[in-house]
């Protein structure tokens, strides 16, 4: 039996729209185990919808690297255990396909390295800014030119991370439909300089900067107008520290100080609670690991 474990990750981190990703101490595990057949059982997080069938992004990204490898799937039977959060913003997706990329890498004897399986996760998501950070750990800056993905790993200390995620319906398809086809000279300046700034933050640890900084025009104030309570939670959220919408949200990602981080998630929470919205609420912190085997 193979058994490894995928972190959750924040994309974009208020300026760093598609460009960056910071895994999270927040983790699914898998154990992959031959078998007679293919077969995948889900506890935790996402159980109800991802038992109904077999096929899923982890199933998908299994047989894919078999494919790419020129090996047939050999029966295998697939459980996970998971604690990140499906349609949150979190990389729920970016995780499924890491951990099943890196399984079936483990189970064939690691055919790939890291940017091998880097590649194929790209593929699969369309993007590298969550995947990138699920294989690699850290925070990562992430780039595409042309078929290469450029990255830039940086090692983070231990911050203080609140995430509320409030019970909505936010698919991808709506969160990307609702951004503008373009934007201007000035919104494109205000976020260049901010997105390398929040980079600098993050790696010194400096929450004051970070909380300057970590500001965006390109897609959060379009968003957030569009997820119920999520405005309200965003301006309540920047009063305890640097708070952005995690990767296209619905969920709220704030860096406090590790003595604010209760407070600042009950009264996250109480601004979608007091619309009649249930939340989820988590206190975590970055992660300098990627997906692993344990």
């Amino acid at each position: 039996m193979i058994k490894i474990r995928v972190p959750a990750t924040s994309a974009n981190l208020g300026p760093g729209f598609d460009c960056l990703g910071l895994a999270l101490d927040v983790w699914n595990e898998v154990a992959f185990t031959p078998a007679g057949k293919l077969a995948h059982h889900v506890t935790g997080e996402g159980a109800e919808k991802l038992n109904k069938g077999s096929r899923n992004l982890l199933t998908k990204a299994y047989a894919y690297l078999h494919e790419v490898c020129g090996r047939p799937v050999e029966g295998v039977s697939i459980e996970a255990h998971n604690l990140i959060p499906m349609s949150s913003g979190l990389g729920s997706s970016a995780a499924a396909i890491s951990a099943g990329l890196f399984g079936a890498n483990e189970m064939l004897g690691k055919p790939l390295d890291v940017e091998g399986l880097l590649k194929l996760a790209t593929d699969m998501e369309g993007h590298p800014d969550n995947v990138a950070p699920a294989l690699l750990g850290g925070l990562v800056v992430s780039v595409m030119k042309q078929d290469e993905i450029i990255t830039r790993r940086y090692e983070i200390p231990a911050l203080t991370a609140v995430i509320v995620k409030p019970d909505v319906e936010w698919l991808t398809k709506t969160a990307r439909a609702v951004l503008p086809r373009s934007v201007s000279r000035a919104d494109a300046i205000h976020n260049i300089g901010r997105a390398a700034l929040v980079v600098d933050a993050l790696r010194c640890g400096d929450l004051e900067l970070l909380q300057k900084v970590m500001e965006d025009r390109i897609h959060q104030p379009y968003r957030l107008r569009h997820i119920s309570g999520g405005t309200a939670a965003y301006k309540c959220a920047r009063q305890f520290g640097a708070a952005a919408l995690s990767g296209a949200g619905p969920s709220i990602i704030v860096f406090v100080s590790p003595e604010n981080a209760q407070k600042a998630k009950l009264e996250i929470q109480s601004v979608y609670e007091e619309r009649g919205i249930k939340t989820k609420g988590i206190i975590t912190k970055p992660s300098e690991k990627g997906t692993n085997r344990i």
